[in-house]
């Protein structure tokens, strides 16, 4: 299903979400940056007075940024408006494939009414993240044309679209992730053994040769080394790989279960099986991430 068919309230989340990552990772850039400059500054000591001075303004900047992020924990919003973006996902597609709650009723505005309470549950559950939604406003439905379209087709087209859109959107989404994180970890990886022989290269031949006027960029080098290890342990690449592998199994396991479905209350079943599956690993995902900040 298309981005701009889902709840008005998912794309500002979801909005929210990837704007609050960028700003912290760039952040964190910023301050591997700093801390890189500072070094480099430092090398040259002694040929000029302003030098320190310099040094001290990079030193200077790079400790208020370190002070404004363990005060504004801009992190926070970032995980906050993912976790709400994905609490309102599942109950989407729970609601476009009358799974429990959204089961058939009666009336098409019950089950709407139902669903509009469940999302104003969701966004008083992260009252804390209301700030930042409400900088990224979206125009829109919060239950669209397509959403009510999906969920008025016959029990087997709606097990057709919640295998493809679905199930295999989010297995595809996994895997390439597992290959991605995979990759990224390798390159740093590399870059960190890469630099640090480097240093150790420049090391050795100041033993035999350290000639007064030379340049060593050896502190430069560390610090470039201690912030790609630093980078590695942020993104996690290699726990997210196996985590992301391990869901990936779990989807595909569920997936061939799909055949014995034949009632609309073995289909709800699933669904909301299927819908924890991805929320459990979201949750982690958060959990994760706190307990790195």
């Amino acid at each position: 299903m298309q981005h701009d068919n889902f709840p008005a309230l998912y794309r500002s989340a979801d909005g929210s979400a990837v704007d609050a990552q960028r700003i912290y990772l760039w952040l964190i850039r910023l301050q591997y940056l700093l801390l890189t400059v500072a070094a480099s500054i430092s090398i040259w000591f002694g040929s000029s007075p302003d030098l320190y001075i310099g040094y001290a303004v990079v030193l200077a900047a790079s400790t208020a940024l370190l002070l404004y992020m363990a005060v504004q924990k801009p992190e926070k919003d970032w995980y906050g408006c993912r976790a709400l973006a994905e609490s309102i996902k599942t109950s989407t597609w729970r609601y476009m494939m009358r799974a429990e709650p959204f089961e058939d009723a009666p009336k098409l505005s019950a089950v709407a009414e139902k669903f509009s309470h469940f999302l104003k549950a969701i966004l008083d559950a992260n009252s804390h993240v209301r700030d930042s939604i409400s900088r990224r406003p979206v125009v829109g439905d919060q239950i669209s044309k397509k959403m009510n379209e999906i969920r008025a087709l016959s029990l087997t087209d709606r097990i057709q679209k919640y295998v493809v859109d679905r199930i295999g959107d989010q297995r595809e989404w996994y895997v390439s992730k597992v290959r991605w994180n995979r990759r990224r970890f390798r390159v740093w990886i590399s870059i960190c053994v890469v630099v640090q022989a480097t240093a150790i290269g420049l090391a050795l031949v100041r033993i035999r040769y350290d000639p007064t006027w030379m340049i060593w960029p050896t502190e430069p080098l560390l610090v470039i080394a201690s912030s790609a290890i630093g980078w590695v342990q942020l993104k996690k690449f290699n726990e997210l790989a196996s985590a992301y592998s391990l869901t990936a199994h779990e989807i595909g396991i569920l997936q061939t279960r799909i055949g014995a479905i034949d009632t609309e209350e073995k289909f709800s079943a699933f669904v909301n099986e299927a819908e924890r599956a991805f929320s459990r690993e979201h949750t982690q995902w958060v959990a994760r991430q706190i307990e790195n900040a």
